[in-house]
């Protein structure tokens, strides 16, 4: 794949368009081809989903930023007009229990303030010494055993499973338990009876960890939750609901990010060299956060509903619209980002990309996620210079049907 696509033909929008679109096959690493026709028009557009209803898509870097700061835009899925992702996430809004994902204002901050002090940059910094012994683990593992091997099975899942367990205080011989039933839920297209058994066993598990760890407390996130319990601050569902938005905050989008960031280094090998010949700490941080606008990997959008009128690119919001802010195209908008088709690890991108939101509601697990990013790739690349994909990547399998993009296999050889 050359370092620099081809721009998508200029076509007539029409009626509201499909969305989620499609990605193309032929450059699965870029956003849909229609999706990049539609940023480019306008940053603001009607768009059609799954239950025929028109809720407004948000493609601009600078309306994107707006709205998530805007005090008018719900979270709260209970809203009439809130565009759902799924049929499953629809019906099983009256049976969610409240977190912050779907809380505003002071409920929001409460949520939020049990959550962010488990990812304190501090905190995370301190993991930083078991994140790299539980690479260089994986690595050996993988280095032993016959190749071509799997990637995404031998360092991108169990690493952040490892990590957020150790966060966590959950036994890593769960792990396969509670990643089997985040899948589930995480299906593009799960249907709905599915999603809510896999949701209410995920719950139900963690809830038992909170009560378990109200007895017998230790040094981890899911003690301090049960803390919150005994004192009355939160009850054990809301608790197991923090424990789980850790877990996925934590796990999910990393273990995809993980896969993925190999995939594009290794198809973009001047840049993959920059990265790997490299001393400067600030130089690999740097190609993380490029990896992270180029990649986007949330594919499916932020959901929210206006809940007051707002002007907004060129457009008028009315309270009651569902709205999907969109970070792919906002982190491939040529107004903020020069040549943004180009994945260059030199880009300036301090501080930047939405990669994980913005403002309130961004992602709390976002400093977590870039220490894991930066010790993963660093480490690899270095330890495993020779590493190359062991099939065409036009046989590798992408997570179309996933909320969240990635690779399901990495075939790798070295």
């Amino acid at each position: 794949m050359s370092d620099t696509l081809t721009d998508p033909p200029h076509t007539g929008l029409g009626e509201p368009p499909h969305y989620p679109m499609v990605r193309d096959s032929g450059c699965p690493l870029a956003p849909p081809a229609q999706l990049r026709v539609l940023g480019e028009s306008k940053p603001v557009h009607r768009v059609r989903i799954w239950d025929g209803s028109t809720p407004w898509l948000v493609t601009g870097y600078d309306e994107v930023k707006a709205l998530f700061a805007d005090p008018r835009v719900s979270v709260d899925d209970r809203m009439p007009g809130f565009p759902h992702w799924n049929g499953a996430m629809k019906a099983m809004v009256a049976k969610r229990v409240r977190s912050v994902v779907i809380a505003d204002g002071d409920e929001h901050a409460k949520f939020r303030r049990v959550m962010s002090k488990h990812f304190t940059f501090h905190r995370m910094s301190a993991l930083r010494p078991k994140i790299q012994a539980i690479t260089d683990a994986h690595i050996d593992a993988m280095l032993a055993g016959p190749a071509p091997a799997d990637l995404v099975a031998l360092l991108g899942l169990p690493v952040p499973s490892l990590v957020i367990s150790e966060l966590l205080g959950v036994p890593y011989e769960d792990a396969p338990l509670f990643q089997k039933h985040a899948d589930i839920g995480l299906a593009r297209f799960a249907a709905a009876e599915d999603a809510r058994q896999g949701r209410a066993e995920l719950l139900k598990y963690l809830a038992r960890l909170v009560e378990t760890k109200m007895e017998n407390p230790g040094e981890d996130a899911v003690s301090d939750l049960a803390e919150k319990v005994k004192t009355g601050d939160l009850t054990v569902l809301e608790a197991a609901q923090a424990a789980n938005g850790l877990l996925l905050a934590g796990h999910e989008t990393t273990a995809n990010m993980i896969g993925l960031s190999v995939l594009t280094l290794l198809e973009h090998p001047d840049q993959l060299a920059l990265l790997r010949d490299t001393d400067d700490p600030k130089v690999l941080a740097n190609g993380v956060e490029e990896l992270l606008r180029y990649l986007s990997i949330v594919q499916n959008g932020q959901r929210r509903v206006a809940t007051d009128d707002i002007e907004i690119g060129g457009e008028t919001i009315r309270a009651g619209e569902g709205i999907i802010i969109d970070l792919v195209p906002a982190n491939w908008d040529g107004a903020v980002f020069d040549d943004p088709l180009r994945f260059d690890v030199e880009r300036d991108n301090a501080g930047r990309n939405v990669a994980f939101g913005f403002g309130r509601h961004s992602c709390v697990g976002q400093t977590l996620g870039r220490i894991e990013l930066q010790i993963v790739l660093g480490t690899l690349f270095r330890r495993v210079p020779t590493l190359r994909l062991a099939t065409p990547i036009e046989q590798i399998q992408f997570k179309n049907d996933r909320l969240a993009y990635g690779v399901y296999e990495l075939p790798v050889s070295w």
